[in-house]
């Protein structure tokens, strides 16, 4: 996986440094949900049953870049 440096950056935070790889991974193949940002991030969200919670994560343009992952407290699925 390719990752931003900000995605590094925050990676180190408390509430981020538990998200493992593979939820991550997961989240990217298996989205219940995708959407396009107006500047052309790509985020997806799934739920991660392990934890009750839906992650989302946000791709930059090509589809690969990992910029941010954390567990999104509004997300409904639909």
């Amino acid at each position: 996986m390719k990752y931003t440096q900000y995605f590094l950056y925050t990676r180190q935070r408390p509430d981020r440094a538990y998200i493992k790889d593979e939820w991550i991974d997961f989240t990217i193949k298996n989205p219940v949900q995708t959407q396009i940002q107006s500047d052309g991030r790509i985020r997806k969200w799934a739920k991660i049953e392990e934890e009750g919670k839906y992650l989302r994560v946000i791709l930059l343009e090509d589809g690969e870049t990992i910029h941010n992952a954390f567990f999104d407290r509004d997300f409904k699925e639909v």
